[in-house]
């Protein structure tokens, strides 16, 4: 049996995330350790749980700040912690910038939830899941 990867997420619409941790939890190895829907509460929470999570799996436009500060400040952080972006806005340039700041990968909330799960299950099964912008 895999082992459950600890996922924090990271995105301001309560539907969104419901929604995304029914379905990561019910389809792919996922366990949901905590939520956040601001940059600064989503930081906070990281810094005070870095042995907590694998994966943190992050909105672009969030109620206060912004996933790219999140992306900026986590990657600073100590321990090993695999950083998403899932976000309506994923242009090719926002993509650039997110993988810049050390986003192991980036997908589209509109077509992409089904890569993001296959994604989570190679990772639960000890894929590095290092990517470039496929």
């Amino acid at each position: 049996m895999r082992s459950k990867l600890k996922t924090y997420i990271v995105e301001d619409s309560p539907v969104i995330r419901e929604n995304l941790i029914a379905t990561l939890e019910e389809l792919g190895p996922i366990e949901v350790v905590g939520t956040a829907e601001d940059e600064s509460s989503a930081l906070q929470w990281m810094n005070q749980n870095l042995h907590s999570f694998d994966l943190a799996i992050v909105d672009i436009f969030l109620k206060q700040g912004s996933g790219i500060g999140v992306l900026n400040a986590a990657g600073a952080m100590p321990g090993h912690h695999t950083l998403v972006v899932l976000s309506n806005y994923a242009t090719l340039e926002m993509r650039r910038k997110c993988l810049e700041l050390g986003a192991a990968r980036v997908f589209d909330k509109s077509n992409e939830i089904d890569d993001l799960l296959d994604y989570c299950c190679r990772l639960a099964a000890g894929d590095t899941g290092c990517a470039g912008l496929d």
